[in-house]
């Protein structure tokens, strides 16, 4: 009994510095990520710096989404909608009203845009590629983000072409 005692201390003692460090590094918004502050530019930059990858327009990408897919690109349009509850996510469409969207989450949640981010102009680089979305994260999209989904599978589930962000610029 002392012995496995004496494992479960030991244990203990090896395991809380880890959690502690992953509890540390975990990002959430501040105050300051969610709401909209234009430089003197114009422009809300969040990530990183924009570089010179290939740009390419959503009309093709959602026309034939595996070309595309792996690919670090340049991609232009418009917030129709993103997360309401941190900015982690937007959908973008090449209009403001655009129906066909794709999903951009920032990339390892280490940046957020403001949470009115809706009707903007976004310039992003990242990559595309082809996900299938959990009913999990269906769920949790639709009921707390405001998310839309035209084409919902039978178990729940989304097939989806998603773009996982480096960096954004917005504008007005």
């Amino acid at each position: 009994m002392k012995k496995l005692l004496g494992l479960m201390m030991v244990l203990v003692v090896l395991f809380i510095p880890a959690f502690a460090q992953e509890s540390m590094n975990e990002k959430h918004p501040t105050d300051a990520d969610k709401v909209a502050v234009f430089d003197t530019s114009g422009k809300i930059v969040r990530g990183d710096a924009i570089g010179n990858s290939k740009k390419v327009s959503l009309k093709n990408v959602l026309k034939n989404p595996e070309k595309y897919s792996g690919k670090t690109v340049r991609v232009s349009g418009y917030v129709v909608r993103s997360c309401k509850m941190e900015g982690c996510w937007a959908e973008i469409g090449d209009s403001k009203e655009a129906k066909a969207t794709v999903r951009v989450k920032m990339k390892d949640h280490s940046f957020f845009i403001p949470l009115k981010s809706a009707g903007y102009r976004i310039l992003t680089e990242g990559v595309f590629s082809l996900k299938t979305l959990s009913k999990k994260e269906v769920d949790h999209l639709i009921e707390e983000d405001g998310a839309k989904f035209e084409n919902i599978n039978k178990d729940g589930t989304v097939s989806e072409v998603s773009f996982l962000a480096s960096g954004i610029e917005l504008s007005k």
